[in-house]
């Protein structure tokens, strides 16, 4: 099924609120003059409040990406789409969650 691929105008949250803040090497795909997402893209997040219970702070730090795109690609790399599985790491590399996607362009759709 097809999605919106996501691209540096893409808003996302951590689960705990943060902003992921997109960015990408990629020059050769653009959509309403922004650059595609893909899946070997690594997103930093500010922002996120959250501590453990017992006090440490362990907020989201980066985002990594699991799937993306099964068939549309910019140079054999899979652009990543609304629907694409990603997860918020903390600085310990522990996982934190999914990304949300807030806000995506909708003329160019990828599957």
């Amino acid at each position: 099924m097809t999605a919106p691929i996501l691209t540096t105008a893409s808003s996302l949250l951590c689960p705990h609120g943060g902003q992921v803040n997109v960015s990408t090497a990629n020059t050769r795909m653009t959509i309403q003059g922004s650059p595609a997402l893909l899946l070997g893209d690594r997103h930093t997040v500010s922002g996120c409040p959250f501590v453990l219970p017992g006090g440490k702070p362990q907020p989201c730090v980066s985002v990594q990406w699991l799937t993306g795109a099964t068939q549309t690609k910019v140079d054999g790399t899979p652009v990543l789409l609304s629907n694409s599985v990603g997860l918020c790491l903390s600085a310990e590399q522990i996982p934190q969650g999914p990304p949300s996607v807030v806000q995506v362009q909708t003329v160019a759709k990828g599957l």
